[in-house]
């Protein structure tokens, strides 16, 4: 599996991002909470292989970016400005939006901030007002426990550190979440309890461009009605139901073909438009 690995600077941080393909569409695939881009490796790797460009990013404080433990760089809005950096720093005008979880919020930050640079929007699993008690329970005890036992938790990231690590992505990229520091840990954990998760409806419902949304069942952190929430507020989406939290990551011969579909008439169609109206 042979990619392009770069970096570039946002601020005072340097941000690690790797390219797949060289399509004339580029797609801009985000993680989700505390994992790398390598949960998206393999879906980059399809899509490459389908003509698009694919940039896989590595949020600030994860995977193979910077890692600052300020709790107030950590925000879901704050990452959606980091994306925007990335398209500048590619001197990409418009692309393709998506993410896992955290990525597809933090995609959704990126259309209420900068609509005009979001080709289309690709939400897998987003976490919104129906996950609300279900994350304060899961991560208000974990960022107790990262920050109360931090010898107990520097220990178990040791060994998960030297464990060999798997030839699936997924795996790795689960692998890396164990393995981070506990001052690593809990300034993202902190940092994303404290500011918005997504932007309000109002918000929502003024993205108009083309919205492919996944959504499944039987997942307290990711709940159906979201998705299905989601699909309803926004005026252009198309919606997903998959038959597991892990499918379009271990079995996604059913739904990749849509996804490619999607990207396919919806961004390259706007693409054509633009250059038509500029005269090109």
């Amino acid at each position: 599996m042979i990619y392009e690995l770069r970096h570039f600077e946002y601020g005072e941080h340097r941000l690690s991002y790797e390219v797949h393909g060289a399509g004339p569409q580029t797609v801009v695939l985000l993680h989700g909470l505390l994992l790398d881009a390598n949960v998206n490796r393999d879906l980059g790797c399809a899509l490459a292989d389908a003509g698009f460009r694919v940039v896989l990013l590595d949020l600030l404080g994860h995977g193979r970016s910077d890692r600052p433990h300020d709790p107030t760089l950590h925000r879901f809005d704050l990452y959606a400005k980091q994306v925007i950096a990335l398209l500048d720093h590619l001197q990409v005008r418009q692309a393709v939006i998506g993410g896992l979880s955290l990525g597809a919020d933090v995609s959704l930050h990126v259309a209420a901030l900068a609509p005009n640079r979001v080709r289309a929007l690709f939400i897998e699993m987003p976490v919104m007002e129906w996950a609300t008690p279900s994350a304060a329970i899961l991560f208000a005890p974990l960022l107790v426990t990262v920050r109360r036992a931090k010898p107990l938790v520097r220990l178990w990231a040791k060994f998960w550190r030297a464990m060999p690590r798997p030839r699936n992505n997924t795996g790795i990229s689960l692998m890396n979440l164990l393995s981070m520091a506990p001052e690593e840990l809990g300034a993202v954990l902190h940092g994303i309890l404290v500011g918005p998760v997504v932007p309000e409806i109002a918000a929502r419902r003024a993205m108009t461009m083309p919205t492919l949304i996944i959504g499944h069942t039987g997942d307290f952190l990711h709940p159906f009605d979201d998705a299905a929430a989601l699909a309803r507020q926004l005026p252009n989406a198309k919606f997903i139901e998959a038959r597991s939290i892990l499918e379009l990551r271990t079995r996604p011969e059913r739904m990749l073909p849509e996804i490619v579909q999607f990207f396919t008439e919806n961004g390259m169609q706007r693409r054509v438009v633009s250059r038509a109206k500029s005269g090109a």
